[in-house]
């Protein structure tokens, strides 16, 4: 069960910073994973799953922009 204490003291990081830099590393990785479905589904010739996959690729790209964006704008206040 989680705790509902920040834990900013033990990682230097607030939660919701660490957890927003979670997410952005998260959709990153996503997206560098999806590229070798992609590949893989091309392989094989299989044009709706790879599209499916590149659709998915462009949400992991944009939701990782989105919270680059969160970040660059907390992280500058703060």
């Amino acid at each position: 069960m989680a705790s509902s204490a920040e834990t900013g003291g033990v990682t230097g990081t607030q939660d919701k910073d660490y957890n927003l830099v979670w997410y952005v590393e998260a959709c990153l990785s996503n997206a560098l994973r999806l590229e070798s479905y992609i590949q893989d589904a091309e392989r094989e010739k299989d044009t709706e799953v790879a599209d499916l996959f590149r659709k998915a690729q462009a949400d992991s790209r944009k939701g990782a922009e989105l919270g680059k964006k969160l970040l660059r704008a907390r992280l500058s206040d703060g």
